[in-house]
């Protein structure tokens, strides 16, 4: 039952949004010097995100948002990286966490979206914070690196460890802008625009109602499902959420390849020879365009396997569920080794900041070290598995 581009077309509001993020697309592309420059999107291109409503395409409906398939989610990540991965990138992460917070107690959506639906969450999961018990709730501290787009956020999911350490009892801890202060320290090689500074907090209370378990979420039994009934809400959110980090790696392959056919369609080398006649150009774009459409083709795929038994109430198989992470894992390395091929083949001129393919390069150097782009961990992890081991996967 794979789903392809032309039937998320046929879902209602899809189509609109979709053509809202290709209408985006050129802005971004125009101000994606002007986000490298400044280290954050800017204020406008946050305003047309959210104008557009693509930042509510996870959130509830009962919230005021679409509730609409992550396959429609990574329609609109993939046009937009189009135009700027940075951009993509913190449209993924704020806009995959209203699908979270969909599972917490349904107090803390009320504290969130009570007064305006378009409120944003940042986050960072870094299992770096502390939380001790006390009456109704937690006394949390800790400081966190990588919070994509805080700047913008007014709340935030940090990760934390609930008693000893090595019990792993993992959650995520939700807190108000009052309640944490950000450290400017992203000076990075790639995904420069996306603003993921550190995050700080001392010793503030968390309610109850405002952590959730992490363990029951992979179980599929946090406590938001009680209100939040719709078959996307029993979805992994470790699969949702790994592939918001991945999605905008094939969107921002394409722009790579865009740019490089228009560019190598009149390009002459420095020896004289055109590089529309290079065989290993031409082998380059062969390679990347096949798999820009492989990789789309899996995503969909695999959202409409876990659609399927989200819809009659049952969990994806844990093979299927090893399976799907792995593939999303391995496009960030896919992208990058097509993109690495395309790049060689641009020349030295394709060093100059004039010309895109060296930012595009390093954002997808960058994307490639995300810990939920770490094929090597996920690969090894699905593998185990096909040699009859039990899987070793404390988050699937």
């Amino acid at each position: 039952m794979t789903i392809v581009t032309g039937d998320i077309l046929s879902i209602p509001g899809a189509g609109e949004l979709l053509r809202h993020a290709r209408e985006l697309a050129p802005l971004l592309r125009q101000q994606a010097d002007r986000h490298t420059r400044e280290r954050r999107l800017s204020a406008d291109c946050v305003a047309a995100l959210r104008e557009a409503g693509l930042l509510r395409v996870l959130q509830p409906q009962r919230w005021g948002g679409m509730e609409l398939p992550p396959g429609v989610f990574a329609e609109i990540q993939m046009a937009l990286a189009e135009g700027d991965m940075s951009a993509a990138w913190v449209y993924g992460v704020l806009g995959v966490h209203p699908f979270q917070l969909a599972l917490f107690d349904d107090r803390a959506a009320r504290d969130v979206w009570g007064a305006d639906r378009d409120v944003l969450i940042a986050s960072t999961y870094m299992p770096t914070g502390r939380a001790t018990p006390v009456a109704g709730g937690f006394r949390f501290s800790g400081r966190w690196k990588f919070s994509s787009g805080c700047e913008h956020a007014d709340w935030i999911f940090l990760g934390g460890l609930v008693g000893d350490p090595a019990a792993g009892d993992y959650r995520t801890f939700l807190l108000p802008r009052a309640d944490y202060r950000i450290a400017d320290t992203w000076h990075v090689l790639g995904l420069k625009g996306t603003g993921s500074h550190d995050i700080e907090v001392e010793d503030a209370f968390v309610p109850d109602y405002r952590v959730h378990h992490l363990g029951a979420a992979y179980k599929g039994q946090s406590p938001g499902q009680a209100v939040n009934g719709g078959w996307l809400y029993r979805l992994s959110f470790p699969l949702v959420f790994g592939r918001v980090v991945s999605n905008g790696c094939i969107g921002a392959l394409q722009a790579l390849l865009d740019g490089f056919r228009d560019y190598g369609a009149k390009r002459i080398g420095t020896t004289g020879v055109a590089t529309a006649h290079d065989p290993d150009a031409q082998l380059a774009c062969a390679v990347a365009a096949a798999a820009i459409d492989e990789m789309k083709t899996t995503l969909h795929h695999n959202f409409s396997r876990m659609e399927y038994h989200a819809r009659r109430g049952e969990e994806t198989p844990l093979p299927l569920r090893l399976q799907f992470k792995y593939q999303s894992a391995a496009v960030a390395d896919r992208c990058l080794d097509c993109a690495a091929a395309l790049f060689r083949c641009v020349g030295g001129s394709g060093l100059f900041e004039s010309h895109p393919f060296g930012r595009i390069y390093a954002d997808l150097i960058a994307a490639r070290q995300h810990v939920s782009n770490q094929s090597q961990v996920s690969g090894r992890y699905f593998g185990a598995t096909l040699l009859g081991l039990e899987n070793p996967d404390p988050q699937i």
